[in-house]
């Protein structure tokens, strides 16, 4: 594939994912009526290879990002971020996780998870999920995320939203962090959100 075609690939996957990110800010998808289209029942295995469902977000703040081990910027940008971020936090992070749902089923088995979210830098509290390709596809759909494998060969690349979801502990969707935003913007959000309890529906 031409240099050419994958610069459209991506412009139209960042697009995409900005679009889909300014349409769940300004309540198109994310109005308190409409918040449990943001979300839902999931079966995926966590790094540890663990059976694990939609539970593992309730009884704390969850940011939740889908992305892949072999993602070449958008990935270890934001897992950056919500290491900083996690720091930021202070205590508070006690009752805080990081999410990661990988939309690379073929190749993000729990054991290659497993290696790349030991990175020191990234947040020692991350989730980090995978399953088969039905089980991405459906919590993919349920959390409104576009993802698209791009390329042939071992080297493919996937295409995909880069905006963060924050859940509340009850399991319901709160607000989006759009990618980019610094550890301390992030921070601010999560507190805010946090100073609302449990049923915050912003932030």
């Amino acid at each position: 594939m031409s240099r050419t075609v994958w610069t459209i690939l991506a412009i139209l996957a960042l697009a995409f994912a900005a679009i889909t990110g300014l349409a769940v800010k300004r309540g198109i998808l994310g109005a308190p009526s409409q918040t449990a289209a943001i979300g839902g029942p999931f079966h995926l295995v966590d790094q540890k290879g663990v059976p694990t469902d939609a539970s593992a977000l309730k009884h704390k703040w969850s940011a939740v990002f889908f992305g892949f081990t072999y993602c070449p910027e958008a990935c270890p940008t934001t897992l950056l971020a919500l290491g900083q971020t996690e720091k930021l936090l202070g205590r508070k992070a006690d009752d805080f996780q990081t999410v990661f749902i990988s939309v690379d089923p073929e190749r993000d088995t729990p054991k290659v998870l497993a290696n790349y979210l030991s990175n020191a830098s990234f947040p020692h509290r991350t989730l980090g999920l995978t399953g088969t390709p039905q089980q991405v596809a459906e919590v993919a759909h349920a959390y409104k995320v576009f993802y698209q494998k791009a390329g042939d060969g071992p080297d493919y690349q996937v295409n995909h939203s880069t905006i963060t979801y924050l859940m509340s502990p009850t399991g319901a969707f709160v607000c989006v962090i759009p990618y980019g935003e610094t550890p301390q913007v992030m921070a601010g959000q999560i507190e805010k959100a946090m100073s609302q309890g449990p049923h915050a529906q912003a932030c």
